[in-house]
């Protein structure tokens, strides 16, 4: 029988750049008792976002959060600036990313694979608390 299942987790990162939280995921989803589905998880933010990346070498996230500083860096050029000068490069880099993921589930567990993990990218310098809305459908 097809079953749903809702969660929210609540993270401050410590800092900008890649933080990964595939263990705060796996453990909730073992709480659903669901073994095959669809998780669907989504940031409520516009200056954050979610990926799948890398998790096995550090470099590769410090390579990706120098890239986006490049790509949108902080500074006077922009006209919206609301709150301070963080805050349209990191609208620019979640735009540039996604704020939702969607991963298949395979006996209880996230369908990654070896090197992949799940990662809030947080844009701002001033980290404030993100939501991550969870939603699985499954049985």
């Amino acid at each position: 029988m097809l079953r749903q299942a809702s969660h929210h987790l609540s993270i401050r990162a410590s800092r900008p750049g890649l933080h990964e939280f595939t263990p705060d995921v796996e453990k909730w989803l073992r709480s659903t008792g669901i073994e095959e589905g669809l998780l669907t998880l989504f940031c409520r933010h516009t200056s954050a976002s979610l990926v799948i990346q890398e998790n096995a070498a550090p470099a590769v996230r410090r390579d990706l959060e120098s890239y986006f500083a490049q790509l949108a860096p902080e500074g006077d050029a922009y006209e919206h600036d609301d709150e301070g000068p963080d805050d349209m490069p990191a609208h620019i880099r979640t735009a540039l990313t996604q704020t939702h993921l969607s991963i298949p589930v395979q006996a209880g567990r996230v369908a990654l694979g070896t090197w992949q993990g799940i990662f809030l990218f947080e844009h701002r310098d001033a980290t404030p608390q993100r939501h991550i809305v969870l939603h699985l459908v499954g049985e």
